[in-house]
């Protein structure tokens, strides 16, 4: 059996983001790494950031949370389609 370890990644707010921001010029495009496992960004999947708005998640028997999402999609380029 596999070896399990609790995974509890440092979430940030929208202030941190704001405070890492506040330098970068506008037209700067923004680009996303995304750990391949929990925790491990030395091979990461590199994705570009093209909408943010908040969604509205159904938890159940409770009231619905909203949370800012991030949506990040593969960076412009020729690929082949997934298979069906």
């Amino acid at each position: 059996m596999a070896d399990m370890f609790d995974h509890a990644p440092q979430v940030w707010t929208v202030g941190r983001l704001r405070e890492v921001l506040a330098d970068v010029p506008d037209e700067t495009p923004i680009h996303v790494g995304v750990a391949d496992t929990p925790g491990d960004f030395e091979d990461y999947g590199d994705y570009v950031l093209v909408n943010a708005e908040p969604v509205e998640l159904d938890a159940a028997n409770a009231e619905p949370q909203v949370q800012f999402t991030l949506f990040a999609d593969a960076q412009a380029g020729a690929y082949y389609p997934a298979p069906d």
